[in-house]
């Protein structure tokens, strides 16, 4: 298979990049470094779309993570992600765009007003040697939650597993463009009140590369 596999950043790509340097493997694999956010992501993600074919792009990446069943290290297998700020604000409510008729809520790419991992739908879930990873879904955000308001109102609103800064734009892009696609995550932080010192970023670099290789060894 021809893969492309796209991080935000350098430090998020690089133990993997050591892993597939060290074991061997059968695939093609293309590594885009995305830059952090939406926007980045969309514009060289599209831009790398156009000029080639991929039998499947990976998004990789760390996050934090909303869900406290979820351990700091572990990986995760998104696979419903959404633009958790497309919404309008009437008093102190919040409407999506959905809500207010901007757009169908199964407007293509989405479905019922969300993106969906679309490899799914060609192999069974992808299983590590021990246990099947954690399935769950994901917002993007521009603005990371670090406040008890705003915490408590996503919870409330969408009641996200963990959040990131590119996915949904990883899925819209791929989905737009047909390109099966899956995504995975180490949770490097519980979504709180920003704690670095709580952080646990090198584990979760380390098991996402580990994560990454077995699911690579197990695609065909």
């Amino acid at each position: 298979m021809k893969i492309l596999l796209v991080a935000a950043t350098e430090k998020e790509l690089a133990p993997i990049q050591r892993k597939l340097d060290e074991n061997q493997h059968e695939h093609t694999i293309v590594s885009l470094i995305a830059g952090v956010g939406m926007i980045a992501t969309t514009f060289k993600l599209t831009k790398i779309l156009q000029k080639q074919s991929f039998d499947l792009a990976i998004n990789v990446g760390i996050a934090g993570a909303f869900d406290r069943n979820i351990a700091l290290g572990e990986v995760v297998e998104v696979v419903q992600d959404q633009f958790s700020e497309e919404v309008i604000e009437d008093g102190i409510e919040l409407k999506s765009y959905d809500e207010i008729g901007l757009r169908n809520k199964d407007e293509v790419p989405f479905t019922n007003g969300v993106l969906n991992n679309t490899f799914q739908s060609l192999q069974p879930p992808f299983q590590n040697p021990n246990e099947k990873l954690k399935q769950v879904s994901s917002i993007t955000v521009n603005t990371v939650h670090g406040s008890d308001f705003s915490i408590k109102r996503i919870r409330e609103r969408l009641n996200p597993q963990v959040e990131s800064m590119e996915g949904a734009a990883f899925f819209y892009v791929c989905n737009k463009m047909e390109v099966p696609c899956l995504q995975l995550r180490a949770i490097s932080n519980y979504v709180e009140k920003r704690n670095r010192d709580a952080w646990e970023i090198e584990l979760a670099l380390s098991n996402l590369a580990e994560e990454t290789l077995r699911t690579l060894n197990k695609l065909v």
